[in-house]
């Protein structure tokens, strides 16, 4: 039984270990949370040696959730990507167990009428890994049929669905540039909660002030708190628009279950940030 918490990206302008070197921030990070985002790997498959230094500044149970490159999930679709795939594959190598989920993130347009290719992909991919999968075409939320077919294929894989539960963000209007920004670029989708598998995957998106970052998170502490005592290990991810206190709030969120679950492990205590000198 674990719950692992993170955030979108181990390094923020505004966070205690931003003043590191760059080989040094992740290390800081694993230390206030122990997942996060590969949000990175959707723009370029990364080298390998860079991966490796990933692993090095993390523990083997750290999670990384790294997202396919949008050449294999947007260019071509999920097809004819086998050298892609490869590449990519070959480059988190270095990662072993840490690398708890490859995550799927379809466009928007990928629609009901695709969820064949997707099953095609799933099949081909090799079962070293997990697999999760983000959809975001109104459909799959909307229309009964489209969630079975896409649960029934998800499932034949052992592949989780990922809800981006984006419903506390949009109840009311923007207060910030940030909140402004996302509300223009976020995807505004029903909410689910169901999981797949022993290891869900969830990503929340609050609002910049944490009191509502936090009040609208509730359901999704009963529902870690259901899903640990059922015997899951779910993976929970805290964005809020401008991210500055997603660690800190990140923490909250386990605080909050391990008070109902308390024979959940506690996080790590954060490595503390010395400060620079002359000297």
């Amino acid at each position: 039984m674990r719950l692992h918490v993170g955030c979108a990206m181990w390094s923020h302008r505004s966070w205690p270990g931003h003043r590191l070197p760059p080989t040094e921030r992740l290390r800081h990070y694993a230390s206030w949370c122990d997942a996060v985002e590969g949000n990175t790997t959707f723009y370029a498959t990364p080298a390998r040696d860079t991966v490796a230094s990933w692993a090095a500044q993390t523990d083997p149970d750290f999670r990384f959730v790294l997202k396919l490159p949008k050449v294999i999930t947007h260019e071509r679709r999920l097809t004819d990507v086998d050298q892609p795939l490869r590449a990519f594959l070959d480059a988190i190598e270095p990662l072993g167990p840490r690398a708890h989920a490859l995550w799927i993130q379809l466009p928007g347009s990928f629609a009901p009428a695709d969820v064949p290719a997707l099953g095609r992909f799933l099949e081909q991919l090799p079962r070293s890994h997990r697999y999760a999968v983000e959809v975001r075409h109104p459909a799959f939320f909307t229309d009964a049929r489209a969630a079975r077919m896409l649960g029934a294929t998800l499932a034949a894989a052992r592949a989780e669905w990922i809800p981006f539960d984006t419903t506390a963000f949009f109840t009311s209007p923007p207060t910030s540039d940030a909140e402004r920004d996302a509300w223009t670029k976020k995807p505004r989708l029903p909410l689910r909660s169901l999981a797949l598998t022993d290891r869900p995957i969830v990503r929340y998106l609050g609002r910049d002030d944490p009191t509502r970052t936090v009040e609208g998170w509730q359901r999704w502490v009963d529902l870690t708190v259901t899903w640990l005592r059922e015997g899951r290990s779910p993976t929970m991810f805290i964005h809020t628009p401008d991210n500055a206190d997603a660690p800190a709030l990140a923490r909250r969120f386990h605080d909050e279950v391990r008070a109902r679950v308390p024979g959940l492990d506690a996080l790590p205590e954060p490595i503390p940030v010395e400060p620079l000198t002359l000297f």
